[in-house]
């Protein structure tokens, strides 16, 4: 039972490892964003989170910002970017920090 439990973990914990080492490397750089017009806020704490082009396979299209509530009281948006590496561009994805 032990012998299976450890397993289990370390299986685990190498899915998890080889998951968020799978950049998907992009050979053409991403254009400019968007400028985009904010609705009204929803209510109050919402945090806007701005748009960004996003790649789906064959080219890049646009994923639309919108409004956020945050995860706890000082928690601020770190943007979605795209940065160069491996010989093309890699999405960091945008996070709350």
């Amino acid at each position: 039972m032990f012998k299976k439990a450890i397993l289990g973990l370390i299986l685990g914990a190498s899915l998890t490892v080889g998951a968020s080492a799978a950049d998907v490397v992009v050979r053409i750089g991403p254009p400019r964003p968007l400028v985009e017009h904010r609705v009204r806020a929803p209510g109050p704490g919402y945090v806007w989170v701005n748009g960004y082009h996003r790649w789906d396979g064959r080219a890049y299209a646009w994923a639309p910002g919108r409004w956020e509530r945050p995860p706890h009281a000082r928690a601020h948006w770190v943007q979605h970017r795209w940065v160069h590496r491996n010989n093309g561009w890699v999405l960091v994805e945008g996070h709350w920090r």
